[in-house]
């Protein structure tokens, strides 16, 4: 099949490639314009214009896909079909209207639970079981099409935004394909959506990960997980900011370690009344290894933190290097 390729991230490059891997003819990338990245602001190309230039195929860059030359320059190609992951921009109707074979789409969840444009970090911050790839038929609204096919992936206890981003990723090159067999010997079927159960998957950004820790225990845990590796979570410890790479609930079964006492220092609290006393946010134990701090309901094991301008490490590290004592509290910005 003639084929117009658009997408942007990471995300779009394994279906890139599966589409080109599979024998059809990729007759354009569309990607979003180059910006510039990083403290040095050098001008980045996008990874799908990266892998699109190595495997030798033409190249578009158009800073508005509505623009009349970009639709010109698109029916031009000639497309059966166009296969849509993670572009960027929303198609117009002129866009979609110039394929025989329409446009599609490689969604990263099982719609139409999911719409927007993070549904991977949500299914994880919202603690579903599992999620999945969709295809479908694009329209003009917002990931309201026609449902083709739908692919289900767990997601395992300790997943990540990022291991479930790379497992969608390669779920839906496999799919896409399946989907395109189906559209071009017309046995697709298409599911209309409905509006039923729907959540809104909105764009992520950094003041997302500002922990709260006046939420629970496993509400901070998930947000842990669902913002790695970006935008990433954090608080605020001595004015500076202290990123959260790795975090475990502590049951209740667990129990909390009792403070060591001298024999002059009279009856301590136990680890249960100290609990109840501390504030959100509050360290409420800490040994060579373990860095325990109280939230809204429950108490959460640091494993993993990232002191500002230092390299993450595993708390046993950082507590080497850093001193934090029992009753210190962790600050929202």
């Amino acid at each position: 099949m003639r084929i117009v390729f658009m997408g942007t991230p990471d995300f779009s490059v394994p279906i890139l490639e599966a589409l080109v891997t599979a024998g059809h003819q990729v007759v354009g990338v569309v990607t979003q314009p180059d910006k510039p990245k990083g403290r040095g602001k050098a001008v980045l190309m996008t990874p799908v214009k990266e892998k699109a230039l190595e495997l030798g195929l033409s190249v578009y860059q158009p800073i508005k896909v509505r623009a009349q030359e970009s639709v010109d320059l698109l029916r031009g190609l000639k497309p059966d079909v166009m296969v849509v992951a993670a572009f960027g921009q929303i198609l117009p109707k002129s866009v979609l209207e110039i394929p025989p074979l329409g446009c599609v789409n490689v969604h990263s969840s099982l719609l139409p639970r999911y719409r927007g444009a993070a549904p991977i970090q949500w299914v994880i911050i919202n603690g579903e079981k599992e999620t999945g790839v969709t295809t479908m038929m694009m329209d003009e609204g917002l990931d309201t099409g026609d449902v083709l096919e739908k692919v289900v992936v767990p997601i395992e206890p300790d997943e990540t935004g990022g291991s479930l981003h790379d497992k969608l990723s390669h779920a839906g090159a496999r799919l896409i394909l399946s989907t395109l067999e189906k559209l071009e010997n017309g046995t697709a079927v298409r599911i209309p959506q409905t509006d039923e159960d729907t959540c809104y998957a909105k764009m992520l950004n950094k003041a997302m990960g500002d922990i709260d820790w006046s939420m629970s225990a496993v509400s901070i845990e998930r947000l842990v997980r669902g913002l790695s590796p970006w935008p990433g979570t954090y608080t605020h410890w001595n004015g500076k900011t202290l990123k959260i790479w790795k975090a475990r609930v502590v049951e209740e079964k667990d129990g909390l370690p009792e403070r060591t006492a001298s024999a002059s220092a009279g009856k301590q609290p136990d680890s249960r009344e100290r609990t109840d006393r501390a504030a959100f946010g509050q360290v409420v134990h800490v040994d060579r290894s373990s860095l325990l701090v109280k939230t809204g309901d429950g108490i959460l094991a640091l494993l993993e933190l990232q002191p500002e301008g230092k390299k993450r490490m595993e708390t046993d590290a950082f507590l080497r290097g850093y001193q934090v004592e029992e009753g210190t509290v962790f600050e929202r910005s």
